[in-house]
């Protein structure tokens, strides 16, 4: 019998190309040596790397077992055909039909609910062989991939799921009352815990994928699936909630046998099911632009993006040096005629010794801008290049982006004017032009035709007109979306767990060096005997690599998404998280991170194809040796890589916009020339990113920078975002002035949604209104990190509203007698 409803193939590809196993440059003594900068990456072709939510099927399915695992899967058939030989003994899984199917699925079921230990194991691994595909008895991936995804959808319809999340919740508690306390943890300790988080990652992410063959039912069990994986059925909290108790007590150290990597890939799928994707969070945008009344979108950013192309990245110091040379010795060959001469120097004036002042000033960076100009070929002045027609015709004419104007922008427009024409301002009046010469009027026409209201300008309007008149406003009724629940349960501990995402990210880092206080995150990849030879400990090399770079990958998936969902859904919230990763010092960490060689990080090649599932569980496995480590294969770049180094550079760009005081940090910590040696990377996805962190600091870099760097001054111009008015690169700007951190983060603790009043406009049923909207009763309470003091709730709706007016109103005379 042939699984119905599946089609017999995987699901398609989300990506043209997908990288695969050398190291960056550590955890391989016998690696290649990593390739430096300067060799030669101008000449290097666009990667062909399209942005997806998450990799092929196959490839994330593949990374969730580490290489140390692989023994495990053959005990997991053992224990599967020990139980079913007993019930059915002369048919196969494949062979049965779908009522016997569900019938052994069911008894598998009942025997979690045993309670030994051992035994419960064994029925465990036996429900993890169902969901891995029975690939004893398949013949390829294909067939393994079908199999896999019916029997899960088997799995979710008889209930497999909830089950695992009390086990899940059982196994956490144990955890924490009997500590692992050995000095070496190993993969052993966590055997109960990483077989469901095997099932549970398996069921969330083959589930969450749609498929063009899918069933009707099965498209209904999917969306009750999202809907109660995200509402608070588990202990009154969402399931991701759970898993983020997971990680804040790995980190303290409560448990550190907890197999880390699982846990934040199925927290990162089960985040990214239940509030979806980033097409997903565009739709509902455009949504709830219309609700609100806001003109639509003016394009899609994400295909903006994707039809965007690299620019060539820039010139190496070595190349400079060496064009150098060759012009120094062509200098007596070449008489040049004057006028070609002025036409030169009128194309670009600052040609002068650009490179060499450059290589000076940043003598710690080897990206140095740079450009083949004619005068340095052999030639004086090349006729035009000619392009073939279809060139012409796919080159996109103008700008990617159309431009946008704030209210705030025309506001200052007009407040310069009228002071220089008239002599007097007006506040915030937009309107009157009276006394004004007519280039102001059609620069104010103009800036008004661009003017761009987001959906965050319009939430703190709203949170402003409740606050002027808390009584007469009435109620509002948070609508109780899923990231609205999400916020709910994750604010009471929300700083603890953004302080443990960023500890698990420094340790995964390729930066990060071995410290005794660092946290141990390859509990879950170390065997209990370390490798003898040098075959196995290239082998654990390409493991250990390979289970940090999946962290990355996790982690910053995850911030981005909160991030991202919880700026649509209110801007206070996405504001209180974004602060929270600021003073943890999420952006030191970030450009720490990128202060490497970037370009060996995404071509790393940590990874052995012939040991990644399914393929290791369907093909006999060739003899492993160290060439066949060393070769990995011919993938011009590692999918998971790129993806997390653009994932960060997009939460960086998240923390630092219209944040002066987070835009100085930028500039504090050097980090233009750690981002300008990014631009090596040839993606226009990246590229885009990291000229927009350029951009905001430039004003700020000096005349001298900003001369030497011409060409990514150009690129900006051309790939980012114009914003008119705005004179990013030059430093005569009203925001360039000097700058106080905590005078600018401190009024985000005090936002106008944090008044004590606000919450009780809200209905009584929306007890947590405090909570959800402002993210801080710091602001009520005097406490630091929005903590309550002991005694008192984070989460009572009463309770919160009593502490709040005891704290801010109560003290306080009303003075009605005048």
């Amino acid at each position: 019998m042939e699984p119905g409803g599946g089609g017999a193939g995987p699901l398609p590809a989300n990506n043209k190309a997908r990288g695969g196993a050398a190291p960056p440059g550590k955890g391989r003594d016998l690696g290649r040596p990593p390739r430096k900068d300067s060799e030669g990456y101008s000449e290097s072709p666009d990667l062909e790397f399209e942005y997806a939510d998450t990799d092929k099927w196959a490839a994330e399915l593949s990374e969730l077992y580490s290489y140390t695992e692989g023994p495990e899967f053959l005990l997991n058939r053992k224990c599967f055909e020990e139980d079913f030989r007993i019930h059915v003994r002369d048919k196969k899984w494949t062979e049965l039909d779908k009522k016997q199917h569900r019938t052994h699925a069911m008894r598998l079921l009942d025997g979690l609910e045993v309670t030994a230990r051992e035994r419960r194991l064994r029925v465990a691994r036996a429900i993890l062989y169902v969901a891995q595909g029975t690939f004893g008895e398949c013949s390829s991936e294909a067939e393994v991939q079908a199999w896999m995804r019916y029997n899960i959808f088997l799995l979710l319809e008889v209930g497999t799921f909830n089950a695992l999340v009390e086990l899940l919740n059982m196994e956490i508690d144990a955890a924490c009352s009997s500590a692992v306390r050995k000095p070496a943890i190993s993969l052993a300790d966590s055997t109960d815990l990483r077989v469901l988080l095997n099932i549970m990652y398996l069921i969330v992410e083959t589930v969450r994928q749609e498929a063009e063959g899918d069933k009707a039912e099965w498209k209904s069990m999917r969306q009750t699936f999202r809907a109660e994986l995200g509402a608070p059925l588990y202990n009154n909290e969402p399931f991701s909630v759970m898993l983020f108790g997971m990680v804040t007590k790995f980190c303290s150290g409560h448990a550190p046998h907890f197999p880390m990597k699982k846990v934040l890939l199925l927290l990162w799928k089960t985040v990214l099911c239940t509030l979806g994707g980033f097409e997903e969070l565009q739709s509902m945008k455009a949504e709830k632009r219309e609700v609100l009344g806001l003109p639509p979108l003016p394009e899609d950013s994400i295909k903006v993006i994707r039809n965007m192309r690299a620019a060539s990245p820039p010139a190496s110091a070595s190349d400079l040096i060496e064009q150098q040379q060759k012009r120094g010795r062509r200098e007596h060959k070449a008489l040049i005629k004057q006028d070609n001469l002025d036409a030169f120097n009128e194309r670009d004036p600052y040609k002068a010794d650009d490179s060499r002042e450059e290589e000076e000033e940043n003598d710690d960076d080897n990206s140095l801008e740079g450009e083949t100009f004619p005068l340095e070929r052999d030639e004086v002045m090349p006729p035009p290049t000619q392009h073939p027609p279809s060139d012409r015709i796919t080159c996109p004419k103008g700008l990617p982006w159309a431009p946008k104007v704030r209210e705030k922008d025309i506001e200052m427009f007009l407040e310069s004017s009228r002071s220089k024409f008239i002599g007097y301002t007006l506040g915030s009046d937009t309107n009157t032009v009276v006394g004004l010469p007519r280039p102001i009027h059609e620069s104010i026409r103009t800036l008004k035709q661009h003017k761009y209201t987001s959906i965050a300008e319009v939430q703190v309007h709203m949170e402003d007109e409740y606050l002027r008149s808390p009584l007469s406003g009435g109620e509002e009724e948070v609508e109780q979306v899923p990231a609205e629940i999400l916020y709910q349960g994750l604010l009471p501990s929300l700083p603890q767990y953004m302080i443990a995402l960023l500890k698990i990210l420094l340790a995964a880092a390729p930066t990060s060096k071995a410290k005794t206080d660092s946290i141990n995150i390859l509990a879950d990849v170390l065997p209990e005997e370390m490798p003898t030879t040098v075959l196995q400990s290239m082998k654990l090399g390409v493991d250990v690599n390979r289970h940090k770079e999946i962290i990355v990958k996790a982690i910053s998936a995850v911030l981005l998404l909160l991030l991202k969902h919880f700026k649509l859904n209110h801007i206070y919230q996405f504001e209180y998280m974004a602060q929270h990763l600021v003073f943890a010092n999420c952006i030191p960490l970030i450009l720490k991170f990128f202060n490497q060689n970037i370009m060996s990080y995404i071509t790393a090649k940590n990874s052995i194809s012939v040991l990644d599932y399914p393929y290791c569980v369907v093909h006999e496995l060739p003899e492993l040796t160290a060439e066949s480590l060393e070769a990995g294969d011919n993938n011009q770049f590692c999918w998971r890589n790129l993806f997390s180094c653009i994932n960060l550079l997009r939460i960086l760009n998240k923390l630092t916009k219209w944040k002066h005081s987070r835009t100085m940090m930028l500039v504090v910590f050097k980090s233009a020339p750690i981002l300008k040696r990014a631009l090596k990377v040839k993606q226009a996805m990246m590229q885009l990113y990291v000229l927009k962190l350029l951009k905001v600091q430039t004003k700020y870099l000096g005349r001298q920078w900003r001369k030497s760097n011409m060409k990514t001054m150009s690129a900006i111009y051309q790939k980012v975002r114009h914003r008119l008015n705005d004179d990013w690169a030059y430093g005569n700007d009203l925001d360039a002035r000097p700058w106080d951190f905590q005078a600018e983060e401190c009024p985000l603790c005090l936002l106008p949604g944090c008044a004590v009043l606000h919450p009780m406009q809200r209905s009584v049923g929306q007890g947590r209104a405090l909570w959800c909207r402002c993210g801080s009763l710091g602001a009520v309470t005097g406490t630091p990190g929005g903590v309550p003091p002991p005694g008192q709730t984070q989460r009572g709706g009463g309770s919160a509203v009593v502490v709040g007016l005891e704290a801010a109103v109560f003290p306080h005379p009303a003075g009605w007698g005048g």
